[in-house]
């Protein structure tokens, strides 16, 4: 297969494509991931995101369509039950997990960020495809839905453009179209990482076509503070990293932005409830507890533990 592999998006992406596939299918499609890059991130100066930011509670602003979609679902989500909220900017710059300048911010800074993470205060004007944020200090994180809706977009784009088989590797967020070449089933094998060792060793092997699937874990990104471990996954209504009873969840499904939500949604429950609200849904679920024990949904063929 052809293959392009770059950095970006805070990991290393890797793009294949069957050899029919024209060079400048796969060129556009890298090309595609640096753009959505630069105009959804939340911590350059020059994104839509910190326009929106430095806007706040003085006017709305006017977006591209897909920022504005993705704005939408995310807020939509965000006012559901669970730990899903793109309003919580001001908490994940507070703690900057996973950056050179992370820290471990005081209670009452804690506090202070609370009082701006309300998605209801986050004003849609559909007609306009404005973008108004009504406290000032506010601000929009969507990496737990970024990737998962670039993959959506760049799975729909090779389908436009013929491309017969696919992976689409964004990290923790994989997207398998057609078959895999190499397999004799056809079914691409997807591994789930094994949070004690190191990266590329899975616990698990998924066979999956035409899937994605989305793992969040909070061995991913990490800081020490006063010899406690922190992690990068906020809760949104204490302010402080999730303290949760599992160290990954996993969602296989059709559409990769649905498997960004349900894994940010569900990370804060108990393994079994998180992997039981998936089921019924039809969403297909594996999580693994901090005793490294796996917990996967009965909809979930295919594993192998390794």
């Amino acid at each position: 297969m052809k293959e392009s592999t770059f950095n970006a998006m805070g990991t290393l992406i890797q793009l294949k494509v069957n050899e029919e596939t024209p060079d400048e299918v796969l060129d556009m499609a890298r090309r595609m991931v640096l753009d959505f890059e630069r105009r959804f991130s939340a911590n350059a100066d020059d994104s839509v995101l910190a326009d929106i930011k430095r806007n706040a509670c003085l006017q709305p602003v006017k977006v591209d369509q897909d920022i504005f979609q993705l704005i939408k679902v995310g807020k939509h989500y965000s006012l559901q039950t669970g730990f899903l909220n793109i309003a919580i900017g001001p908490l994940v710059q507070l703690w900057r997990i996973g950056f050179d300048d992370a820290r471990k911010p005081s209670d009452s800074e804690i506090q202070q960020a609370l009082t701006l993470t309300n998605p209801e205060n986050i004003v849609l004007d559909e007609e306009e495809r404005t973008v108004f944020l009504t406290q000032k200090g506010m601000s929009i994180d969507l990496g737990g839905l970024a990737k998962g809706f670039f993959a959506d977009i760049l799975l729909q784009y090779f389908e436009q453009n013929g491309v017969q088989s696919a992976l689409i590797n964004f990290g923790g967020n994989i997207v398998v179209m057609g078959d895999d070449p190499k397999a004799v089933d056809g079914r691409w094998e997807v591994g789930i990482q094994n949070p004690s060792l190191h990266r590329g060793e899975p616990i698990a092997v998924l066979k999956v076509r035409n899937k994605s699937v989305v793992t969040s874990g909070i061995y991913e990104r990490t800081a020490n503070f006063e010899g406690k471990t922190y992690h990068h996954i906020i809760d949104p209504k204490t302010g402080y990293p999730i303290e949760p009873d599992m160290v990954s969840l996993t969602i296989v499904s059709d559409s990769s932005l649905m498997g960004e939500v349900l894994t940010t949604q569900l990370f804060g429950y108990t393994p079994k409830i998180a992997v039981a609200t998936a089921d019924k849904i039809g969403a297909q679920a594996l999580s693994i507890n901090t005793e490294k024990n796996i917990i996967a949904s009965k909809l979930l063929k295919n594993i192998f533990v390794c």
